[in-house]
């Protein structure tokens, strides 16, 4: 396999949230708005290619009786960096975010890639398979918080797109989209979405080596 597509394929073909179906809580929980969701899924990018590269650079000399202990303290170690430095710089993120960062180290998709594929790559192709599932995950929850500040507010990074009412414009406000609940009906949506390309696209293909064999 092109150590390329590592990175590539998580973002689409097997992307950790509409495909694994994992990460979802924060999917959830952090995009009412945009830029929470561009924060959070820094942060998860972050986490993945430095647990991922960490614990495949250390799977020799992991032991059996505490491995799972020990990536736990790696991925843990990352997320606290991680919060520290948004606590810092964005503190006004932070608040908003709470303890959803903290989380992270509970997040199926870390520990999921750290057993399933650290433990059995090498450092360069952990750290690719980290940041390109990073990369998927990014991409679901930005256009969830994408669509839901944009339909719920009007805005998109606090500036004004669709003027409303209030402001003397035309455009109503989507209630719904402030409740969690309207993620998880947009995450369903773009999962009914690929997944009918994917069968589309597969039955495509076999409908041309049909054609082909005869």
């Amino acid at each position: 396999m092109n150590q390329f597509s590592y990175l590539t394929k998580p973002i689409i073909t097997n992307n950790p949230v509409t495909v694994q179906v994992l990460g979802l809580c924060s999917a959830l929980a952090v995009t009412q708005s945009l830029l929470p969701a561009l924060i959070m899924s820094l942060a998860v990018t972050l986490v993945l290619g430095f647990s991922g590269f960490v614990i495949s650079l250390l799977r020799h000399w992991l032991p059996n009786s505490i491995r799972l202990i020990l990536e736990m303290v790696i991925v843990g170690s990352a997320v606290i960096v991680t919060d520290e430095i948004i606590k810092t710089f964005a503190p006004d993120i932070s608040q908003i975010l709470t303890v959803f960062v903290g989380l992270i180290v509970t997040n199926c998709i870390i520990l999921g890639r750290a057993e399933s594929f650290a433990q059995n790559h090498s450092p360069g192709i952990s750290l690719l398979d980290g940041i390109g599932n990073g990369i998927g995950y990014s991409l679901i929850l930005i256009l969830v918080g994408t669509v839901r500040e944009l339909i719920g507010q009007g805005r998109l990074l606090n500036e004004v797109i669709l003027p409303t009412i209030t402001q003397g414009g035309w455009y109503l406000q989507n209630k719904f989209m402030a409740l969690p609940a309207s993620a998880f009906f947009i995450i369903g949506l773009i999962v009914w979405a690929i997944r009918s390309y994917s069968l589309n696209s597969t039955k495509q293909a076999e409908s041309k080596q049909q054609r082909a064999s005869k």
